[in-house]
């Protein structure tokens, strides 16, 4: 879906804006990302929003916005809301944190793709003077499911590469950098061509095991797979099964299914995998980023603007 901010409607109160913060005593860090937006910190029972500070708690916070009448707005942690989808409703305004982290994302996609494409797994595993592997990133034929902040970003770092890019997203609106854009009814059409195939799609029915034994099949035998989404994305099975036949070149995975990969897993060893435990936004990235978009929307609101990062309560992302 678009990032376009949403409008909030009419505030129910002048002055500066009343932030809940919830859970109570969390995230002393988002206290100061309210209070640099102009926001007050109230309870619950003043509050006209909540800032909410884990990114687990569904029943918690369900129970937290029913019992604050006055709260027209809630701002969810994180880009991913997956725990929250059954909490989403139409009598509030929900924003998340999509498109904060997109840069990191984007930027550690491109690492493993080059890790991969160069045979970097291969090689950091040896113990002695090995063949010669790897394919060009420069030129290549690059899928990148999902059509959000995350594949913007990654489209304006391949511009050196000179890569054909095709993004396959919910609706074929034109990207800037991309050569060709679909849907995913188109799959199994570009999949043979692919020299990358990149996931940044959010987790749905519909994208749950988009890359399947079927869809491995159709790719070339040096094909590489990143995967930044969510690891429910990829049959986990099935990629073993077509990394251990060849079938595809590699994967990189910075989320795996289950999530952490258990020790032992065959992921771990298997010469044309590489794993990184979901760190394409580390802490250290992440809260300075979060913290300027908190900021941001609490600014906003107290002057009555559209809001950033805004949930699609009906697509559930």
């Amino acid at each position: 879906m678009s990032s376009t901010p949403e409008p909030i409607g009419r505030r129910r109160y002048d002055g500066p804006p009343r932030i809940a913060l919830e859970p109570e005593g969390t995230r002393s860090w988002l206290t100061d990302a309210i209070e640099a937006g102009g926001g007050r910190i109230v309870s619950l029972d003043e509050a006209e929003a909540i800032v909410w500070a884990t990114p687990t708690g569904p029943e918690e916070l369900a129970a937290t916005v029913a019992s604050a009448s006055g709260v027209h707005w809630v701002q969810l942690p994180w880009a991913g809301i997956e725990p929250f989808v059954s909490v989403l409703d139409h009598d509030h305004l929900w924003t998340c944190g999509k498109g904060v982290y997109a840069e990191p994302v984007a930027e550690h996609i491109l690492t493993l793709a080059l890790a991969g494409m160069r045979g970097l797994g291969t090689y950091i595993r040896a113990t002695g003077w090995g063949r010669p592997q790897g394919v060009n990133l420069l030129g290549a034929n690059v899928v990148i499911l999902g059509g959000g902040g995350i594949a913007t970003s990654l489209l304006r770092l391949l511009e050196p590469f000179g890569a054909h890019v095709t993004v396959l997203r919910r609706r074929p609106e034109p990207m800037e950098g991309a050569d060709r854009v679909g849907t995913l009814d188109d799959i199994d059409e570009v999949l043979p061509t692919a020299d990358l195939v990149a996931l940044a799609l959010a987790l749905t029915p519909e994208t749950s095991g988009v890359l399947d034994a079927k869809r491995f099949a159709l790719m070339k035998h040096t094909a590489w797979v990143v995967n930044l989404g969510r690891g429910r994305h990829i049959v986990t099975a099935d990629l073993v099964n077509a990394l251990e036949r060849g079938e595809i070149g590699g994967a990189a995975l910075d989320v795996t299914d289950p999530e952490p990969l258990p020790d032992g897993h065959p992921l771990w060893t298997l010469p044309n995998a590489i794993v990184t435990p979901h760190v394409g936004n580390t802490p250290d990235m992440a809260l300075p980023l979060l913290s300027r978009r908190v900021t941001e929307n609490v600014a906003r609101f107290g002057r009555g603007e559209a809001l950033i990062g805004p949930v699609d309560v009906d697509a559930g992302y």
